[in-house]
């Protein structure tokens, strides 16, 4: 996690007290929490609402979930560590996922300068 989303998210729990749970949490008119957390109805609500004033049509959580996957890998980002942040029991359910495969012929221990003396990484 990048320092200042670390330095955001603290300052936002310090200013709302929130020690342990959820760190979305329900509001009502009178500014007092409401619940334990948001309910997929209101992620729904407020996807609708944003996609609405940014002009977007059919927009969906799911959306925007697969394009953070997919915004993550195109930037780098390891297979294993998309696979932790959305949640899958195994890497194959996210490159499916992502429509990709693992770089097999560009594996990354093949770069770390290990060879036998004499021998080219080439041979």
């Amino acid at each position: 996690m990048p320092n200042w989303v670390k330095t955001a998210i603290d300052e936002w729990t310090t200013a709302a007290k929130i020690k342990t749970g959820r760190l979305l949490r329900c509001v009502n008119k009178t500014g007092s929490i409401w619940g334990e957390g948001v309910t997929e109805k209101v992620i729904w609500c407020l996807v609708r609402e944003f996609a609405a004033k940014a002009n977007l049509q059919r927009l969906a959580p799911h959306d925007l979930r697969r394009t953070c996957a997919r915004l993550c890998y195109e930037a780098g980002g390891e297979l294993e560590q998309i696979q932790f942040l959305l949640g899958h029991v195994s890497v194959q359910t996210t490159e499916r996922y992502l429509g990709c495969k693992q770089r097999l012929r560009e594996a990354v221990n093949d770069k770390i300068g290990l060879e036998p003396m004499g021998r080219s990484p080439d041979t």
